[in-house]
C-alpha cells in the first residue's frame, strides 16, 4: 500500500463522512470548504439538492487580520444568513479537515451566532 499524499487523505476522510451525514429541510448539512487564501461555507438540504444559506471570505468587506479571524467572520456571517433563512439546528460536516484551526474558528463562530450543531 502506498503512501497517502494529504489531498488523497482528505478525499478519504470526506468521503467516509459523507456516508454517514446527511442534510435534510429541517436539520441542514454545514459544509465547509477551505483554500489557501479564504474559506466558505453553506447549509445544504441533500433531499432537494439545494443550498439554503451560505457565506464566504470574498462576502467580507475590507478584512485585516489572520485566516482564523477571517474564518471566524465567515461563520458569524453565516449565523446570520441562517436566521434569515429560519434555520437553528444543523449537521456539521467538516469536509476531511482536521477539526482545527480555521475549521474549528469558523465552527465556534457559528455556535456564536446561534447554530446548534
Amino acid at each position: 500500500m502506498s503512501v497517502l499524499t494529504k489531498p488523497e487523505a482528505r478525499r478519504r476522510r470526506h468521503r467516509r463522512v459523507r456516508g454517514k451525514v446527511q442534510g435534510t429541510s429541517e436539520r441542514p448539512r454545514f459544509v465547509v470548504s477551505r483554500s489557501n487564501r479564504g474559506i466558505s461555507a453553506q447549509l445544504v438540504d441533500d433531499m432537494q439538492g439545494k443550498t439554503l444559506a451560505s457565506a464566504s471570505s470574498l462576502q467580507i468587506k475590507s478584512f485585516d487580520g489572520n485566516k482564523t479571524d477571517q474564518a471566524a467572520e465567515v461563520g458569524k456571517l453565516l449565523a446570520q444568513n441562517a436566521k434569515k433563512a429560519e434555520i437553528e439546528v444543523v449537521v456539521f460536516d467538516r469536509g476531511g479537515y482536521l477539526f482545527h484551526g480555521r475549521v474549528k474558528a469558523l465552527a465556534d463562530a457559528a455556535r456564536e451566532g446561534g447554530l446548534r450543531f
